[in-house]
């Protein structure tokens, strides 16, 4: 694949990959890109498809030693990190992420998310009435990421004063999962790991003592069948519900409303209608996707468009693309805040189904709809710039006046 075509990490290809995409698609369905070595795959029903497909892995330590899939083990120094990040739900395969995902979703249910929902509303009724007080600000800073994260601490029974410790813990570990991160990104990143341990350390310890009506004291108790979570697998799913839990929100949010502010018409349609939140949150998530690429490792030969992709191979699976395509989408490069067919995979599919999805969906819709009841003028005072990141991609800030 020329890497003209796909340039991860080109500024303006970050700003709008989506004209790169088409160019993929229409290429074919599946590309090798040398610069990461891994297969990219650009259709929704190939990406649909393997997110589903059993040939695939998050991780194939559950069945190959490093090297008899062929790849070089982590360096040494990088073992913090990786303990953290490969006892997490979203790294593990069954046996273990059946275990896990059992136990979480006991701890993490539809009902403590509706539980929760008072306390999303409140916390962004308080942030954009901040925000409307000031006559605007940053969007990203004052409201898309302190909302996310109070609610996510406040499910975890984490301290008030504590919680300015917690985003740059994520972004330092979420740095990780760039395309061929530096050296100086690996190092910030398990610094992060071993603070963020050690401080979860000590709150798991606390509430093992003392327990609360959080989800690490639910954690704790959550047991099946005599199996219980070991003290790392709650230390790096606690890391893991914290780093998901806020980062595609964070994003959706600043995104979402940098693509309102492209787009007066349907803003003004939004703004007329509130009504449309709903489907306007699911075409934002769509449109311009958080997450743009999800990684898998194949276990076993598979075919995909007629190319076979061998075992020990990698898959990049382009979810901002797969969310643009024509083939499964009417006028994919609209935006349509009230598209009611839009089987978008923003939050992935099968197994690894993004199990905080319905908490997402409540904080964004609390958000949106505050911005639009408190600040029906608000409006763009700079234009934005994105981060340097491809993976997970946002932007810097979003100055907003009223």
């Amino acid at each position: 694949m020329d890497a003209a075509v796909f340039a991860p990490w080109s500024p303006a290809f970050t700003a709008d990959p989506y004209p790169a995409y088409a160019e993929l698609r229409a290429r074919g369905r599946v590309h090798w890109f040398e610069p990461t070595r891994q297969w990219l795959v650009p259709h929704h029903a190939n990406v649909s498809a393997l997110l589903r497909d059993r040939r695939l892995g998050r991780t194939y330590l559950h069945r190959f030693t490093h090297e008899e899939f062929g790849r070089t083990p982590p360096p040494p120094g990088h073992e913090p990190f990786h303990t953290l990040n490969d006892n997490g739900l979203l790294d593990l395969e069954a046996p273990d992420h059946t275990r896990i995902r059992r136990l979480v979703t006991k701890a993490f249910t539809p009902r403590t998310v509706q539980a929760l929902e008072p306390t999303v509303r409140r916390l962004a009724a308080e942030l954009v009435a901040g925000l409307v007080k000031n006559g605007g600000g940053d969007l990203l800073a004052e409201v898309a990421e302190p909302l996310p994260v109070a609610v996510i601490a406040e499910m975890l029974g984490i301290p008030e004063s504590d919680r300015g410790l917690l985003r740059p813990w994520s972004a330092d570990i979420c740095g990780m999962f760039e395309l061929n991160p530096s050296e100086e990104t690996a190092a910030r990143a398990v610094r992060a790991s071993v603070e963020f341990s050690a401080y979860l350390r000590e709150l798991i310890a606390a509430r093992r003592a003392e327990p609360g009506g959080d989800l690490v004291s639910a954690l704790i108790s959550a047991h099946d069948e005599g199996e219980t979570l070991s003290e790392q697998e709650l230390v790096s799913t606690c890391v893991l519900l914290l780093n998901a839990g806020h980062e595609a929100t964070v994003n959706t949010t600043a995104n979402g409303w940098w693509t309102l502010f492209r787009h007066p018409g349907e803003l003004a349609r939004l703004r007329a209608d509130h009504a449309l939140l709903s489907t306007a949150v699911e075409e934002l998530m769509r449109y311009d996707t958080p997450l743009q690429m999800f990684e898998r490792w194949v276990l076993d030969d598979i075919e995909i468009g007629g190319t076979v992709v061998p075992r020990g191979s990698e898959l990049a699976l382009l979810f901002g693309s797969a969310n643009r395509d024509p083939s499964r989408f009417e006028r994919p490069g609209d935006l349509d805040l009230g598209r009611a067919d839009n089987p978008h995979i923003t939050f992935g599919a099968g197994i690894h189904y993004c199990l905080g999805a319905p908490l997402a969906r409540v904080e964004l819709t609390a958000s949106f709809g505050e911005l639009l009841r408190q600040a029906p003028t608000m409006r763009l005072a700079a234009e934005p710039e994105w981060k340097p990141g491809y993976v997970i991609r946002g932007l810097r800030e979003l100055r907003v006046e009223l």
